[in-house]
């Protein structure tokens, strides 16, 4: 079992997610397995999930010994006449430490031998229960967490004997580990309880995943799992200020208050950039294209300290640099387009067509709706340096530029001072943006999972009424803006009521909705002094008084009936009546019959006639492919000549001669392509039809120590030819990534090619899921995709140590 060790994030945050941002857990635990084949398959499961936990459990003990270490002699030296700390600083520090370790140490204990002695009946549900019913605990140590880590921070600054020991702390290494001793900061160890919590409430969910209904520890891990959810949303409630922060060198806290997409003029262009304001500084980045196997990390454009960002008003601001605009039928052109796309891509479902197709049609709707949310915004949004710069945004709505002014402006009357970022502070600043972004996702329907709520389509029927809640007359009107596309679009505006307080304007319109989700009313104080003119677009600046938004619930407004609703703006109520009216309107396998070729036999049997360990086959593709393709842009996603691909099958099926000669001569996308042709054409695909179940279940299991433990279970599973050809083609494709700022296939891209090849479900699978949603095929291919990726970004698997290492506490099943 590898060691496992989380490292410190920049702030506490407890939640219920697995790693890389997986769905959070479910606030009711999911249903139990069906008894009989199913509930043996839930047991495996469940028994590896265990091993899994106690691995990181011991890890965890360990952790939380080296902490204690050090408490003994401080305590000891404390009422001497040359103290480290005094007894205060050292009960802060080490504030609960004590009675965490107890806690864990017992249910270790307890948990270890029932893990050691498996059998299918054995019950561990009241060991959790009672693990659960300790986390009191744990809150008490939260509570504490800020200052223990300040306090922690001054001893070391004021005492160097301390931040030596503070600095090198030994965690001793898992029983069966190589390592006897681990390095490990006192910040680092004192942020483990916080980070445990979650581990533990992820590994309930994934033990009643597998575990029957009828089972007696079911009931038992549904409540350890209830009282640690609640746990769990009740220190988010107090932490939550904490979980978007980030901390300055100077050990002050820079919260990360609003983030999101945005289109700068940059150099005469438009640039989509993600800008991220903190509570001292705007920051705009953009995402850093990465190596293999890497995170994606941001780049840092630029940044503004608050207390030098000044807004000009419009009439100061310089005029625009020239930026070309798309012209409006080549907007709706593109809309066509998409929705051409979307209409295509639903047929393709209904139909089951392939998801190759469904793919390209996919990427080509991202592409031009990428395009849309590129060149349709048109209202400016100008910040200013003064001490130089400015910067130009364009936004598709006055809502998100009156949000981000009032946001920026809102910190601003706070005590703020300039400063410079050193490089490191603006690395660990930049570095901290991925980890913090509150928007992931550049905002385009394609990029929307396929069981969100596609909007609106049809006309929705608004009577704008009347507002009331204005202090003093003005003339004012309201404007109505619904999204569409991925972004918000102004659809309707009333009159101006001219030198009132409370306007009735009683104005019906007819919006057209495309996929809309979202209502939005703004309401405005309509300006005539000619002097204030916004010299970027030429048109009179008129004074944002309030705005509101609304979801669309097709339940309230998809009926006969006008919906009357209030909406509440900075004191002002705008009241509005709605109602809507809708627009009307597998790769089959087959193993080959002539057993004397290579094409459609099974792989057991080639290898075996070929005395090899690796079908020949794959060894002289992949070996062509090192030689002169690894470079080549899009290797194995570009598409090589059909009948180029057909002539090499042929010449392996019949073992030729030639091979190596017509290998040599032919075209190297024709011999990525004859490569995956091979795996595809397996009678069984090379991870197994018995497996795949299994594969898909470990792929979604949450706690990593279960998953690892579990994925390398699986691959011990494997016939050996499938498994010495998987490492072999795995470490092919490791070096194919390693290339990709030249041949731009990363880890992801070749998972996405490769892993619906090897890893595919039986046709008795696809029938099953035949009966299901239409889209299934869509959850298959990504957790496919999954599977592979985890191998990929794996260290290097030995087929010798793999087969030589016993699962963790002996896992045979």
């Amino acid at each position: 079992m590898p060691y496992i060790d989380e490292s410190p994030t920049m702030s506490p945050q407890l939640s219920a997610r697995g790693q890389g941002g997986g769905d959070s857990i479910s606030p009711t635990p999911p249903e139990g397995l069906a008894p009989g084949v199913e509930a043996g398959k839930g047991l495996e499961m469940r028994k590896l999930v265990l091993s899994g936990f106690l691995a990181s459990e011991e890890i965890y003990i360990n952790q939380l010994e080296a902490l204690l270490l050090p408490m003994k002699p401080l305590k000891a030296t404390a009422t001497t006449s040359q103290p480290v700390l005094t007894i205060q600083q050292i009960e802060t520090i080490f504030y609960k430490i004590q009675d965490i370790y107890e806690i864990h140490k017992e249910f270790y204990d307890n948990l270890c031998p029932k893990v050691q002695q498996w059998d299918s009946q054995v019950t561990m549900g009241h060991l959790f229960q009672k693990l659960a019913s300790q986390l009191g605990v744990y809150k008490a140590f939260v509570d504490n967490y800020k200052v223990a880590l300040e306090t922690a921070e001054k001893c070391s600054q004021s005492n160097n004997q301390f931040q030596k020991i503070s600095e090198e702390l030994k965690v001793k290494g898992p029983k069966d580990s190589k390592d006897s001793h681990t390095s490990v900061t006192m910040e680092a160890l004192l942020y483990k309880p916080i980070d445990r919590v979650t581990r533990s409430t992820l590994v309930l969910h994934d033990l009643l995943k597998h575990t029957p209904v009828d089972h007696p520890d079911y009931p038992l891990l549904q409540d350890a799992l209830r009282i640690s959810q609640n746990f769990l949303s009740s220190i988010n409630e107090d932490i939550d200020p904490r979980r978007t922060a980030v901390t300055t060198p100077k050990g002050e806290t820079r919260q990360l208050v609003k983030d999101g997409f945005l289109v700068e003029v940059s150099e005469s262009s438009r640039k989509l950039r993600h800008v991220f304001l903190f509570t001292d500084v705007l920051l705009c980045a953009k995402l850093k294209k990465t190596s293999a196997g890497k995170h994606q990390q941001y780049d840092c454009k630029w940044y503004i300290p608050l207390a030098d960002l000044v807004f000009p008003s419009p009439e100061e601001s310089e005029a625009s640099p020239q930026v070309h605009p798309f012209p409006d039928h080549e907007l709706e052109d593109m809309k066509m387009k998409i929705s051409a796309l979307k209409s295509e891509i639903q047929k393709e479902k209904a139909n089951k067509g392939q998801s190759r197709a469904i793919e390209r049609l996919k990427k080509k709707m991202f592409e031009n709706e990428f395009l849309l949310l590129l060149n349709s915004p048109t209202i400016p949004f100008r910040i200013h340096n003064r001490n130089g710069k400015s910067y130009l945004f364009l936004l598709s709505s006055d809502y998100e530029r009156s949000e981000w002014r009032e946001a920026i402006q809102k910190l601003q009357k706070k005590d703020l001072q300039a400063f410079v970022l050193s490089s490191v502070e603006l690395q660990v600043l930049t570095g901290s943006c991925f980890k913090l972004r509150t928007v992931h996702n550049i905002p385009v329907t394609s990029n929307k999972d396929d069981d969100e709520s596609p909007g609106l389509y049809g006309f929705l029927h608004v009577i704008v009424h009347s507002a009331k809640g204005f202090k003093q007359s003005a003339n004012l009107y309201c404007t109505l803006e619904v999204d569409s596309f991925g972004y918000f679009v102004s659809k309707a505006k009333t009159r101006v009521f001219r030198d009132t307080t409370e306007p009735k304007w009683d104005e019906e319109f007819e919006i057209e909705l495309e996929g809309s989700q979202s209502l939005r009313i703004l309401c405005y104080e309509k300006c005539y002094d000619k002097t204030k003119v916004n010299k970027d677009n030429n048109e009179i600046v008129d004074k944002i008084m309030g705005k509101g938004q609304i979801q669309l619930d097709p339940q309230t407004v998809e009926t006969k009936n006008w919906h009357t609703d209030v909406i509440e703006m900075n004191g002002i109520k705008v009241e509005f009546s709605m109602k809507f009216t809708s627009r009307d309107m597998s790769l089959k396998r087959t193993p080959s019959k002539k057993q004397t070729g290579v094409f459609g036999v099974k792989i057991s049997v080639v290898t075996k006639r070929e005395r090899s360990k690796v079908p020949y086959i794959v060894r002289q593709c992949v070996e062509e492919v090192e030689k002169r393709g690894i470079e080549e842009v899009g290797i194995y996603r570009i598409s090589g000549v059909a009948t180029d691909i057909q002539a090499l099958k042929a010449v392996f099926d019949a073992n030729n001669k030639d091979i190596l000669l017509m290998l040599s001569d032919m075209d190297i996308n024709a011999i990525a392509g004859t490569l995956k042709l091979y795996f595809r054409e397996l009678p069984e695909p090379l991870l197994t039809d018995r497996l795949y179940p299994a594969f898909m279940e470990g792929i979604a299991l949450s706690d990593p120590a279960a998953k690892e433990n579990c994925m390398m279970h699986l691959l011990r599973t494997l016939p050996d030819p499938n498994l010495i050809t998987f490492l072999f083609l795995l470490e092919h494709l490791k070096r194919v990534a390693e290339k990709e700022p030249i041949n731009k296939m990363s880890l992801h891209n070749l998972a996405t090619v490769f892993g619906p090849t090897l890893l595919r479900p039986s046709e008795v699978e696809s029938k099953a899921h035949l009966t299901s949603a239409a889209d299934i095929w869509s959850h298959d291919v990504m957790a496919q995709v999954q599977v592979l990726l985890y191998y990929l970004q794996h260290p290097p698997i030995s087929f010798a140590e793999l087969k030589r290492n016993t699962l963790y506490f002996s896992t045979d099943v």
